[in-house]
């Protein structure tokens, strides 16, 4: 996505624990960090539901890594931000070193080639890809999570553009909630119990 080596702008933390403290993000780039508005109104509807407090979060996608970061501040119990860009993933390491976030780990890899790993059980995930990402492969990742990935009542979060259509659900997951902030549209699903 051409990011500059070592070039970051900044955001900032919104609520928790870490309040107001930098996160770091690639200058010049396609990551788009969430809107203020965006992070705090989502945060808030998923701490309504209490499905942020002891979480083990996976950000998918993650560019700056804002939403895992924010969730871990709000008290989420671990998080792992995972990314195919190098500078992303410098800007993530920089930011978790900073606010030295021991239960927050990174990896470096395609998401898709991430799922096709070792699974582990996520009680929230977040997915915020390029709005470029084709609705196909969008589905491909939503139904690979479905293999492993997700915790009994976890819930997922997709970020895309206003003008994207709803996610392709795959059948183990039942969209719960959806909202609009400007150009950003987003959905939230909870994972059936199992038939």
């Amino acid at each position: 996505m051409g990011y500059a080596s070592g070039s970051v702008t900044m955001t900032r933390v919104i609520a928790g624990m870490y309040k107001g403290r930098q996160i770091h993000t690639p200058k010049g780039s396609a990551t788009r960090p969430t809107s203020d508005r965006a992070r705090e109104a989502l945060f808030s509807a998923l701490a309504a539901r209490g499905l942020i407090e002891g979480a083990t979060v996976l950000d998918l996608y993650a560019g700056s890594g804002a939403l895992g970061i924010e969730a871990v501040s709000r008290g989420a119990g671990v998080a792992t931000l995972v990314d195919s860009d190098r500078g992303a993933v410098a800007a993530m390491r920089r930011s978790v070193s900073d606010l030295g976030l021991e239960h927050v780990s990174i990896r470096l890899r395609d998401v898709s080639a991430y799922l096709q790993g070792a699974a582990s059980k996520h009680d929230l995930v977040f997915l915020d890809p390029p709005y470029d990402l084709p609705e196909a492969a969008l589905a491909d990742v939503l139904d690979a999570l479905t293999a492993g990935w997700l915790a009994a009542d976890a819930v997922v979060v997709v970020e895309r553009s206003a003008r994207s259509p709803e996610p392709t659900w795959p059948h183990t997951l039942e969209r719960i909630q959806d909202k609009r902030y400007g150009e950003t549209a987003v959905w939230l699903a909870e994972a059936l119990p199992p038939s």
